[in-house]
């Protein structure tokens, strides 16, 4: 395991931890959710799409990373690796940001989700697209969540941990309940719990999506000065 920052208020952001964040949590804190071989790692499916070779992939790790990805789509996440022929890649940037700081109190009733929430964390995911979620994705880390009346209408929660680090995701509101402070006092919650644990929150966005940016911003996040990107990638055949 990588050794914590001195200082975790002031995490030194050019951590590899943050270049690779995929590879770093399948390899560590979460490799109990990896499939392995060899060098190459991937989520279990119904957990997450992402998967990851080493920071300096030989031929044998693609060869490799082919034998567990098979037929599916996976995604690499952090800076971008020179995909060898026989891939089929589609490839768009990301903003990342770090909270190197803890947050201010939360004034909303937040409930822990977890296996039996995975249905409505799933269909709210879908209602309103913050990214992909999966049936198992609870158990990357602690997601908590927002009912009105018994409906799940705002969750927010961890997903790639590694040695430093925790990601904050999946962070959704319903459009009936938006304007309501729900999203910061989610985010907050879930920061507050990362710092707790002797981590640094840090989060991404895609670089077109102006709202999020913005409301990362307003919160405090600090942009990381990094080429990290987003590659989907499946096997040719």
């Amino acid at each position: 395991m990588i050794d914590l920052p001195d200082e975790p208020d002031q995490p030194q952001l050019d951590q590899p931890e943050l270049d690779q964040p995929v590879w770093h949590a399948l390899s560590g804190p979460h490799a109990h959710l990896a499939i392995a071989e060899g060098r190459a790692v991937r989520y279990r499916p119904s957990v997450a799409r992402f998967a990851a070779v080493p920071p300096h992939p030989t031929a044998a790790d693609w060869t490799d990373l082919a034998e567990i990805v098979g037929d599916d789509e996976v995604v690499l996440f952090g800076r971008p690796h020179q995909v060898p022929a026989g891939w089929e890649v589609e490839q768009f940037p990301v903003v990342q940001f770090t909270a190197p700081t803890g947050f201010g109190s939360f004034q909303r009733d937040l409930i822990r989700l977890g296996s039996d929430d995975a249905l409505d964390m799933v269909a709210l995911v879908e209602e309103t697209q913050p990214g992909p979620f999966l049936p198992e994705t609870h158990l990357c880390g602690s997601y908590y969540g927002v009912r009105d009346d018994g409906r799940l209408v705002a969750m927010a929660g961890e997903r790639l941990t590694t040695g430093g680090f925790t990601e904050i995701s999946a962070v959704c509101v319903r459009e009936s309940h938006r304007g309501q402070g729900l999203a910061t006092a989610l985010i907050e919650h879930v920061a507050n719990g990362i710092v707790s644990a002797g981590r640094t929150p840090f989060l991404h966005t895609g670089a077109a999506n102006a709202p999020a940016i913005a409301l990362y911003d307003r919160l405090g996040f600090a942009r990381r000065e990094c080429d990290n990107v987003v590659q989907r990638i499946r096997r040719l055949r």
